[in-house]
């Protein structure tokens, strides 16, 4: 395992683990706002590029704050019911900030633990309370475990951002709830031969890990994001998918019937359809009568029409680009004069499905 004080560049971690697990109930990830943005312009806050890429073997960084703005997965209110217990391994925790081109001043107004006999209250490397530098600077927030406890604890922190003028910035105050792990973890005798995944043994026989491992024996590998929809790490930054999800993060769905209309597979089976269609495979059409040359359904009985047509169902005019269609394509889109029909649909029109009988799918044509 690794010592309170043998952690080096690996302290993100406890940010990383908590981040990660709000990826779990969407479809979105925090993002990697340096690459975005470039240098930021406003007051920022983050876990550097070097942390995420000692736990992960992935190179980002993690804003919790980006150009004045607090990320949304922090605003999440679910965010801190959400979070992973910190394992015992991580003693603290590195973060960077600036404030460049303008006044703000902080005051961590919330360091508690709810159970000092097992874990002390938190503490910082800077002030409680002060002006957040212009340029980058590292800081670190300690968690020290009481020796000899073992237990989980719950610890509070609390950040006041305003501006020069004194107004709050907006998301501000931040109020993390976080669960921490303590557990006294002896040497072990027979440490060279239980130490996983290259860790090694040091002279006080406990496993050092190598990068993108932890545990008591370097048994457990790490992935940021974490994997999604039960998918399970099986190295570090490397997502093994259950069946019917795909994805670095099993972040996406195979659907075992293609989704229709514009449709995207987005979860296992499930189709996000475009505005005027919807079911399981976006195959329905909000748009009773369905829209006529090459028009999309865009609401209720509305269409989308191509340049040159214009009506409720794309019925009036001429569709531009050298297309005459003598007779609007009812499935299909009007190409040099032939109706190119959609699939399932077939016909001079493109008026009937497959398996439709001709008298019961002939279009009439109007007198």
């Amino acid at each position: 395992m690794w010592s309170t004080t043998g952690l080096g560049a690996r302290v993100g971690a406890a940010l990383v683990l908590a981040w990660s697990l709000t990826l779990g109930a969407g479809r979105h990830e925090p993002k990697n706002y340096s690459h975005e943005f470039g240098q930021p312009t406003d007051m920022s806050l983050w876990i550097d590029e070097r942390q995420i890429r000692m736990f992960s073997g992935i190179s980002m960084e993690v804003y919790a704050i980006v150009n004045g703005n607090v990320s949304p997965y922090v605003l999440d209110p679910n965010f801190s019911t959400k979070l992973p217990i910190i394992p015992s391994e991580v003693g603290y925790v590195n973060f960077t900030w600036m404030s460049c081109c303008k006044k703000y001043y902080y005051h961590f107004d919330t360091l508690t633990s709810s159970d000092p006999k097992i874990l002390k209250a938190p503490y910082l490397s800077i002030k409680k309370k002060g002006r957040v530098p212009k340029k980058a600077k590292e800081f670190s927030l300690f968690l020290p475990c009481v020796e000899n406890n073992s237990g989980v604890v719950t610890l509070e922190i609390g950040l006041v951002l305003k501006t020069g003028r004194g107004i709050p910035l907006k998301g501000t105050p931040l109020r993390l709830s976080l669960k921490k792990e303590c557990a006294q973890r002896g040497p072990d005798a027979e440490c060279d031969k239980k130490c996983a995944n290259q860790g090694w043994c040091n002279n006080d026989k406990i496993c050092q890990c190598p990068e993108g491992y932890m545990g008591q024996y370097c048994r457990t590998a790490l992935c940021y994001p974490q994997c999604m929809n039960g998918g399970n790490c099986t190295a570090p930054g490397v997502c093994s998918c259950p069946n019917g999800y795909q994805g670095r993060h099993c972040e996406g769905g195979i659907c075992s019937q293609k989704c229709l209309n514009g449709g995207k597979c987005i979860q296992k089976d499930t189709c996000d359809c475009p505005k005027g269609y919807y079911g399981l495979r976006c195959e329905f059409s909000k748009c009773v009568i369905p829209c006529l040359n090459g028009g999309r359904c865009k609401g209720v009985n509305k269409c989308r029409c191509p340049v040159g047509l214009q009506g409720n169902h794309c019925e009036v005019g001429r569709r531009l680009g050298g297309s005459d269609c003598s007779r609007g394509c009812r499935h299909g889109t009007c190409v040099n004069g032939t109706c190119v029909c959609e699939t399932g649909w077939r016909g001079r029109l493109c008026h009937r499905s497959y398996g439709s009988s001709e008298e019961s799918g002939e279009y009439k044509r109007p007198r």
